[in-house]
């Protein structure tokens, strides 16, 4: 009796002793879609047939897996838990009943609770799961800031994961194409994978990093800058990006660009307007009138040469900007080398316009232009282990800068040859399309020094003793010249990024070279013939005054195009330019040089064409002019009186020697 009671307190002890189930000791974290195991476990082995094992959520008492008479039981599972809930079965008898909860979803977070029971006895734990979360927060508002200067593009990530599993880009993306503006990975920041717009002006906060800080500096901030800008953050298998949006104003540099601008087209209409007041005022002097005419000259021009530069500050590009401040800055030079054509000037003014050369103008744009493309050869061509085209193309470039002077100094005439030099400059930097091509650098001068001899032979041969034929020929030879230049030089630069662009800029040069040529050839002695017939033309019959009053309007006509109305056109062209691009943050023109040099090449070309017309009216009215006279000479003679002189003449030779 008495051992009999021993035995049953034994197993009444074990049964109240019972046993431990244990698991994690703390929250488990797993990222949304992957598989988590929930562990649930005891340390001694249990009889399988009376065991049972359930899986419960804590906050609904959902059914997330059973365990039960030796085997798992699927068909009592919640529905959302078929096919993801999975029992270690072989695991189990080892007192192993740890869950395996695949395809994580939002709904998967919360509590569970792992219930062992056997016979009366029974034991539980406690299991949580917490998604790992990737927020991602930035600015909600739309950021605003002036060109030139900084700004911080906000984005933080909230989140338990480590900086070296996180990869973040900024990307640029209200455009056609994303646009990478900074990219970091691996734990540290890839400048070099910035799109070249953005490189050396974009920086992550390197000391905020760990903190969960990836704001975007973006520095010296440009009117292309304006857009939507997207901060992805990736961290394993999740995902997660905030946008915020950059509002570019205009900075002081823009509003001094649209002063200018407005300055020098509303100076170039008031003197416009005020030149042409004067001139039909008698009372007004010819001084004030030539001092407004020069004010038109300078001043617009000045105005549009600070515009442009300030357009470099800001938004131009360094070959735009040079080549057209270098234009304006000596627009002048051929305005008023034009201007003493103009037959409304008196000769004591004359005097000291003719200072103005377009020689001048010619030689400074060429040397200052291929220094800019000698510089940009050179910048290229560094990384070549070959120094000889480097050399050669110093060698061709000191060639032009020495012939340029050299038309200044001494002879005009010399700049024929500058062509030839100009082409052997660019070959070494930019390379030469095929061996046939070096025709064209000796047959480029040739077409030029046709010119001058086209005017010799005019003097000596009979057939082209008609000034027509002249200037059919010079006009014939100025447009084969010009197809010329653009095919050798577009054949040279034809993989450059800018090469439509700088074939404006060396066709623009090559008219100022046939216009060089064209004025000693012609223009020079068309200025001649006319003070030397200065008094024939004021005994001129009053039809023939007036067709010289119509051909002298028409120059002026033509004048006050290239005076006014280039400068009005660049001036809006530029201002339109600004606006859109503060509007719509790029630019509807890539390149000023396309509007600039193409239009100034039209008003030199149709200045040349409009004298050199001139100039055929002129001899067409001289030879009306001495026909009329030798017929009035022949009529005089005729006449009674003129007979009767000479019968007395020659009756009385003492007569005769008095009228000698």
């Amino acid at each position: 009796m008495m051992e009999s009671t021993c035995v049953f307190m034994s197993i009444l002890m074990i049964v109240a002793d019972g046993f431990i189930v244990r698991g994690p000791s703390g929250p488990l974290v797993a990222l949304l879609g992957s598989s988590v195991v929930l562990p649930c476990y005891v340390d001694e082995l249990l009889v399988m047939e009376v065991l049972k094992v359930e899986w419960k959520r804590t906050d609904s008492e959902t059914l997330v897996h059973l365990f039960w008479f030796g085997k798992s039981r699927p068909e009592f599972q919640e529905q959302d838990y078929h096919d993801r809930a999975h029992f270690f079965t072989d695991q189990i008898q080892h007192g192993n009943f740890s869950l395996r909860l695949d395809n994580l979803r939002t709904e998967d977070e919360g509590e569970y609770i792992c219930r062992v029971h056997r016979w009366f006895d029974s034991g539980e734990t406690v299991v949580q799961i917490k998604l790992e979360r990737l927020l991602v927060s930035g600015s909600d508002k739309s950021i605003s800031v002036s060109v030139g200067e900084d700004v911080t593009l906000n984005c933080s990530v909230d989140s338990h994961i480590k900086p070296e599993h996180i990869n973040v880009s900024w990307i640029r993306t209200d455009g056609d194409e994303d646009i990478l503006v900074l990219l970091f990975q691996n734990n540290k920041t890839l400048p070099d994978s910035s799109d070249e717009r953005y490189r050396d002006r974009v920086e992550l906060f390197t000391a905020e990093i760990p903190k969960g800080n990836f704001s975007l500096r973006l520095k010296s901030v440009r009117t292309e800058d304006k857009g939507v800008y997207m901060c992805q953050v990736f961290a394993g298998g999740l995902s997660a990006n905030v946008t915020v949006e950059l509002g570019v104003g205009f900075s002081s540099w823009h509003i001094a660009v649209l002063f200018f601008c407005s300055a020098a087209g509303s100076g170039a209409v008031l003197l416009l307007c005020s030149l042409i007041y004067c001139r039909y005022k008698n009372t007004v002097t010819s001084s004030i009138i030539m001092n407004l005419q020069v004010s038109l000259v300078f001043c617009p021009n000045i105005c549009m040469f600070f515009a442009f530069m300030l357009w470099g500050f800001t938004e131009g590009s360094l070959h735009e900007t040079v080549t057209c401040c270098a234009l304006y800055l000596l627009r002048p030079v051929m305005l008023m080398w034009a201007l003493c054509y103009l037959k409304n000037l008196q000769d004591n003014h004359k005097s000291w316009i003719r200072f103005f050369r377009i020689t001048h103008e010619l030689t400074v744009l060429t040397v200052i232009v291929y220094s800019v493309l000698f510089a940009y050869g050179w910048r290229i061509s560094a990384h070549d282990t070959d120094n000889g085209p480097r050399i050669f193309s110093g060698i061709w470039f000191g060639c032009v800068v020495l012939f340029c002077l050299l038309s200044e100094g001494l002879y005009d005439a010399l700049c024929i040859f500058l062509s030839f030099f100009q082409l052997l400059q660019l070959i070494p930097s930019f390379g030469l399309p095929s061996p046939v091509f070096l025709i064209l650098v000796f047959v480029q001068p040739l077409m030029l020094f046709c010119i001058p001899l086209l005017t010799y032979l005019q003097a000596r041969l009979r057939c082209l003793h008609h000034r027509w034929i002249t200037i059919l020929g010079i006009l014939i030879i100025t447009l084969l010249d010009i197809i010329l230049v653009i095919y050798a030089n577009l054949t040279i630069l034809e993989r450059e990024k800018e090469n439509l662009e700088w074939i404006y800029v060396i066709l623009f040069i090559e008219v100022l070279k046939i216009a060089v040529v064209i004025e000693i050839c012609v223009l020079k002695h068309m200025l001649k013939e006319e003070e030397h017939s200065r008094v024939q033309r004021r005994r001129e019959t009053e039809t023939s005054q007036q067709g010289s009053n119509s051909l002298s309007l028409c120059n002026e006509i033509m004048f006050m195009f290239g005076a006014v109305g280039l400068v009005l056109l660049n001036s809006v062209t530029l201002t339109a330019e600004l606006i859109l691009k503060a509007r719509n943050g790029e630019r509807v023109m890539k390149d000023m040089r396309v509007i600039v040099f193409p239009s100034e090449s039209v008003f030199v070309l149709c200045w040349l064409i409009s004298q050199m017309h001139a100039n055929w009216r002129n001899v067409i009215t001289g030879s009306t002019h001495n026909q009329r006279n030798l017929h009035q000479r022949v009529q005089l003679m005729n006449t009674p009186e003129t007979r009767e002189m000479e019968i007395l003449s020659a009756a009385d030779p003492d007569v005769s020697q008095t009228q000698r």
